[in-house]
């Protein structure tokens, strides 16, 4: 069955976080490029900029981060921590029931979402902006929530052998 990108997701889910707080802030230039993990972050006082917790898709949304790769799957939150981040991300969320969050994240980082949202860039040179109703418009054949579920632990496998094999390169490397 056919569903809206929008129908299986949230986009940019509120969240709240005071102005002046300090809390984990993931900068544009701290997501590698085809990455599923954040690498790095820093602890700054929120004054604006898009919110987030464990388990959500971040994806940028301005040229030529998008381009470049920039999505990643939030996993350096504790247990009810909201972090934030750059106002070029899109925020995506899971919904229980729904959608599994790691297949949500291997669809974001699809072609089959990623094309449709690069070709939706509107704005002028260099400063060229996805159109978030655009992404939300994408139709998906989404597969039951169980074969979610097994696609997403299949993908995150793989992931988590090649951050594996990632730090045994650096530890032979070091």
């Amino acid at each position: 069955m056919k569903y809206k990108l929008s129908e299986i997701a949230l986009f940019n889910p509120t969240e709240t976080l005071k102005k002046g707080t300090l809390a984990k802030k993931v900068g544009m230039d701290k997501l590698q490029s085809f990455c599923r993990d954040i690498p790095d972050y820093e602890i700054a006082e929120f004054s604006g900029g898009t919110k987030f917790r464990n388990g959500d898709t971040i994806m940028a949304r301005i040229t030529p981060c998008l381009e470049n790769g920039k999505t990643a799957k939030v996993n350096i939150l504790n247990t009810e921590e909201v972090g934030f981040g750059s106002t070029e991300y899109i925020v995506f969320r899971a919904i229980d029931g729904v959608t599994d969050e790691d297949y949500l994240y291997y669809l974001v980082c699809s072609p089959i979402v990623r094309d449709i949202a690069i070709k939706s860039m509107v704005g002028s040179s260099g400063r060229q902006r996805v159109q978030t109703d655009v992404v939300k418009g994408i139709e998906i054949e989404l597969p039951t929530l169980d074969e979610q579920r097994k696609i997403g632990s299949l993908l995150k496998s793989l992931d988590d052998k090649i951050a594996v094999n990632n730090k045994i390169n650096e530890n032979l490397a070091a």
